[in-house]
């Protein structure tokens, strides 16, 4: 189970370093401030999109880890409670 985690969290951090998808409108805008010469903009702009793309994942991580913690306590709660006489 540590390992399919932790494959997934390696995954999510490739697929979104990887990504530099933009929207029409923003990469006609982009493109010509980097014709005008301000490359910043540029990628700024990126920076922020893949911050935005990772978000939801993290919290989905977060939520999923706090699940796997309690049902993983109330297993062990389970298994060492009082014996049936």
């Amino acid at each position: 189970m540590k390992k399919a985690a932790f494959l997934s969290i390696v995954f999510v951090i490739i697929a979104t370093a990887q990504s530099v998808a933009q929207c029409a409108m923003c990469r006609s805008t982009l493109e010509n401030n980097y014709s005008n010469g301000k490359p910043g903009i540029a990628a700024g702009m990126n920076t922020g999109i893949l911050y935005l793309l990772s978000m939801p994942y993290l919290a989905v991580l977060v939520l999923w880890y706090f699940w796997y913690k309690t049902s993983r306590n109330a297993r062990k709660e389970l298994s060492h409670g009082p014996v049936a006489r």
